[in-house]
């Protein structure tokens, strides 16, 4: 049997396990900033939790609502909307690293941590906006040529 047009990892779960599974690793992610999982299941929730940061970064109510859907709490959908989507706006994508760790010990899997690239920690400075200013011409103004008064036949007396 083939495996074309069959997209992702199955862990050996059902749909709603898995579906679960991917939620509640995400979860985790946001709520903790950095989570250790095994490596095959590192490389499946980074491409699942970096659409779901594209959708915070938008932060209108259809994508939050799209990212409540799609993580367990409604508390780590909100964090990740409008506290972690902000800090990582200087990046279209790419925000999240995988590292090898170590393997496991019970039964020698490999593991690895899933971290965000950008430090979360730093606070976030609002974007300033550069305006030129643009220098404006004063037009000078004509002035009045000076009207020398004639003296009159009384003045001159």
């Amino acid at each position: 049997m083939h495996r074309h047009g069959y997209k992702g990892r199955k862990f050996n779960r059902e749909t709603d396990q898995r579906r679960a599974l991917m939620k509640g690793l995400a979860d985790s992610l946001v709520k903790y900033e950095s989570i250790e999982t095994t490596l095959p299941k590192a490389k499946e929730i980074v491409p699942y939790v970096e659409k779901l940061i594209t959708k915070a970064k938008k932060g209108d109510l259809h994508n939050r609502r799209q990212v409540i859907s799609d993580l367990q709490t409604i508390a780590s959908a909100h964090k990740l909307v409008d506290e972690i989507a902000p800090k990582l706006s200087g990046r279209d994508s790419g925000h999240l690293r995988i590292e090898k760790t170590g393997m496991r010990r019970g039964d020698n899997a490999q593991l690895a941590r899933v971290s965000f690239v950008d430090d979360l920690k730093a606070e976030v400075k609002p974007a300033v906006v550069k305006t030129e200013k643009v220098a404006t011409v004063k037009k000078p103004v004509a002035k009045k040529p000076a009207t020398t008064k004639k003296p009159t036949a009384k003045e001159t007396k």
